[in-house]
């Protein structure tokens, strides 16, 4: 993924507003390329799923519990969606595929809807904000999400970083995961394995067959970091011999949330936490995560 902008057919003063600022001015009698509708309700089959959505992994357990959440207590948040153009009476959901999903399964007949007159960019935008800011996506959703700014609207990794309130190594290491290969892609798509073992499959030298071995032996972040650093038995460097089961599950929870090892020391003359890192870049999202 190359970090430059490869054209820029939209003007760039809308970046990084955030979706509350959009639906806030959707509302106002202001001007600009979103048409202020306000919220109405409208039939559930006037409305289509958006083939652009980020989000594509619905998972069957989650949509029951919305659906009976809704059938107590009613959509509470408006689907955002845009008009279809050329077709009368028809929507395209641009954020609340979810809820749109949950809410058939509950029976109901209509929804409320927030419409608004924007283009491909601006809808593709608000998507991944929604999703991002939610945590909705898996981390190849959100990769793919970045992949479609930069390929169709000429987005750097600053500009995505903007739109979506992250940093731009965050970006740079989440589109990294578009390199894998496609069988590790549909692992991590499905929760086989944590975008930290994906990261850490990037610079593997068989990421296939490290990936197979992660679901089938439950490797560790810090045992594929091994692995791929020639230690083919991932042995352990802590001076403490005798770890006990809650440091080892530290350490490992550590180890997914920052996305490469993390190693606790305890010993007599020294406690340290160690975290690797390959490059600034990743130090970088590192010092995020740790920094909130």
């Amino acid at each position: 993924m190359i970090d430059t902008p490869t054209r820029t057919p939209e003007p760039r003063q809308r970046l990084g507003r955030g979706l509350a600022a959009l639906l806030g001015e959707a509302k106002s009698a202001g001007s600009g390329d979103a048409a202020p509708s306000g919220v109405k309700e409208a039939p559930i089959e006037f409305i289509r799923s958006n083939p652009r959505n980020p989000r594509q992994n619905f998972v069957e357990a989650e949509l029951e519990e919305l659906a009976a959440s809704i059938r107590e207590h009613g959509i509470i948040q408006p689907i955002v969606v845009r008009p279809v153009s050329g077709i009368q009476d028809t929507y395209e959901i641009i954020a609340g595929e979810r809820r749109w999903r949950a809410a058939q399964r509950a029976g109901k007949h209509t929804v409320p809807i927030i419409s608004l007159a924007i283009g491909d960019r601006e809808a593709l935008e608000i998507s991944i904000i929604e999703n991002v800011q939610r945590a909705d996506l898996n981390a190849l959703e959100e990769a793919n999400g970045y992949a479609n700014l930069a390929s169709d609207y000429g987005y750097s990794h600053a500009d995505i970083g903007r739109v979506v309130g992250k940093s731009r190594s965050h970006v740079a290491n989440t589109l990294r995961l578009m390199a894998l290969p496609e069988t590790v892609r549909e692992l991590l798509a499905d929760g086989s394995i944590s975008a930290g073992h994906a990261r850490a499959l990037l610079t593997a030298p068989n990421p296939e067959d490290l990936a197979k071995k992660i679901v089938a032996n439950g490797l560790t972040v810090r045992d594929i970091e091994n692995i791929s650093n020639g230690s083919e038995t991932p042995a352990r460097t802590n001076p403490d011999k005798n770890v006990d089961p809650h440091t080892k599950d530290l350490e490992q929870k550590l180890s997914l949330v920052l996305g490469t090892s993390a190693l606790i020391v305890n010993n007599k003359r020294v406690k340290e936490l160690r975290i690797k890192f390959n490059e600034f870049e990743q130090l970088d999202y590192i010092c995020n995560k740790l920094l909130g």
